[in-house]
């Protein structure tokens, strides 16, 4: 692999494009291509969380990163909130960035402008209700975005450059392998809390990694050590050469 370089997005950027080069998708373990990256030396990295909430696995990872001080980002479906609050205010309160995957788990790649915004919206509103105001970025299920997507959704988007397939093999030991074998700075790694395999694997991952010398940071914090200012409607993810 060559050198980790951070925002699929970042030549379409300068170019005052609003538009993403294309990325990979929520079944695909290739790369995307990348723009800019940090100062040498500086190994940040993201961990990024889906399908949550869910008792009984996303508390103990809320335990496991708490005990860590470790800050993660969680992607979530709306309709798992309501019974899960406790859990989601959680999240916010202990410094991890809350993010929007849809009210259903919808595939939006497709879709019209009345289902993509009924879909976000929903959820958002859900999310400012029970957090407050702020900006809550959309993981669009299964990494499908197209004009439409990006016409209608009003906050970044973000998509990842590592996916070990951990809804796949429900299996710790192959998650944590995958991972580190394609870990790089700046990399962006999809995981889902609704495992507890996959639960067992964060925690191993962030303990690794650690040991590797990487600082773990939500996307958004991601993004800013970058010089990065996100743009509403803009996938944005991460990926290497």
């Amino acid at each position: 692999m060559g050198k980790q370089r951070f925002l699929c997005l970042l030549a379409a950027l300068a170019m005052a494009a609003a538009l993403c080069v294309t990325c990979p998708g929520e079944d695909s373990a290739q790369p995307a291509t990348g723009g800019a990256q940090l100062p040498a030396g500086e190994k940040y990295v993201a961990l990024t969380f889906d399908d949550g909430p869910k008792a009984g696995t996303t508390d103990v990872l809320l335990d496991g990163l708490l005990e860590r001080r470790a800050s993660v980002t969680f992607f979530l479906i709306g309709r798992q909130i309501e019974a899960n609050q406790a859990l989601v205010e959680r999240m916010a309160a202990e410094g991890h960035q809350v993010g929007n995957h849809t009210w259903n788990h919808t595939r939006l790649e497709g879709a019209d402008a009345a289902l993509i915004s009924r879909e976000v919206g929903q959820t958002d509103r859900l999310l400012r209700e029970l957090l407050g105001p702020g900006e809550y970025w959309v993981r669009p299920p299964y990494g499908g975005v197209d004009e439409t997507v990006r016409g209608t959704v009003t906050v970044p988007m973000v998509k990842w450059s590592v996916d070990p397939r951990d809804w796949e093999s429900l299996n710790a030991d192959q998650v944590v392998q995958a991972v580190m074998e394609a870990v790089e700075p700046n990399s962006i790694i999809l995981l889902h809390d609704i495992y507890p395999s996959s639960v067992e694997a964060a925690l191993r991952l962030v303990d690794r990694l650690r040991q590797e010398g990487y600082e773990l940071v939500t996307v958004r914090e991601l993004l800013a050590l970058n010089g990065i200012e996100p743009e509403n409607g803009v996938l944005y993810c991460s990926g290497d050469h």
